[in-house]
């Protein structure tokens, strides 16, 4: 009689926890803005694949620059809903994935993570991004190359630092799509944390300037108790 009842629950589970949303067309949402966008909006298609309507109670993104809504709440068993979602694409560059949380009236379903595949196209690259010395350190020059790798030229037209202490010049490689930025300290006695600020003559404002970085910093101590090259620990 127990294991009638046992198998009776067992049964009673599953039926009430087949129910589900899952994406049409695969298992994440492609977003793929153009260089210049501001915002994107991206639409995708679910479906109910159990034998019970679902009921979305809320939508969750992790991130501010995600936001969402659906085109209803309840969902009978097969059918397939709509959503939408908006992106403000800021100054992200390269691939980024944000995860919307639909959460639902499934206790097997709690919440649903929808991953959204944000790839936003590079139009400038700042390599390196950071040039560092240590404290100490011969203050010697170190070069930082800008290349302008999206369909439109852009010419830099004025580079300013944050800070007096820290020289540089720029030179033209390539017009439109390639310079080199010399960083040179006066002097390496103190800490120092700054930025170039990288002008262009780009007619969409968030290439219009963009930002490299410099530091003098305090090189990190070595700890006491790892082997010293050269030396051989004592038995």
């Amino acid at each position: 009689m127990r294991y009638g009842l046992f198998i009776a629950s067992l049964v009673s589970i599953s039926v009430s926890a087949w129910a589900e949303l899952k994406l049409e067309g695969g298992n994440h949402v492609d977003v793929k803005p153009k260089p210049e966008d501001e915002t994107i909006t991206v639409e995708f298609r679910f479906k109910n694949t159990g034998e019970k309507p679902v009921t979305v109670m809320s939508l969750e993104s992790g991130c501010s620059c995600l936001s969402a809504s659906l085109d209803k709440a309840v969902y009978a068993p097969g059918e397939i809903g709509t959503g939408k979602a908006e992106f403000k694409v800021g100054s992200f560059v390269g691939m980024h994935e944000k995860i919307l949380n639909i959460t639902t009236d499934l206790p097997s379903q709690q919440p649903w993570a929808v991953p959204f595949h944000l790839d936003v196209p590079e139009v400038v690259s700042i390599e390196p991004k950071n040039v560092q010395w240590w404290l100490g350190e011969a203050p010697s020059p170190k070069t930082i190359t800008v290349k302008v790798t999206g369909a439109d030229p852009m010419n830099i037209t004025q580079i300013t630092s944050t800070r007096e202490t820290v020289q540089f010049a720029w030179k033209t490689v390539t017009p439109g799509r390639e310079y080199q930025v010399t960083v040179t300290p006066k002097s390496t006695a103190d800490i120092v944390i700054g930025a170039l600020k990288i002008e262009t003559d780009s007619k969409v404002p968030k290439y219009a300037r963009q930002l490299a970085f410099f530091s003098i910093v305090r090189q990190p101590e070595s700890r006491s108790d790892e082997p010293t090259a050269g030396k051989t620990a004592a038995p």
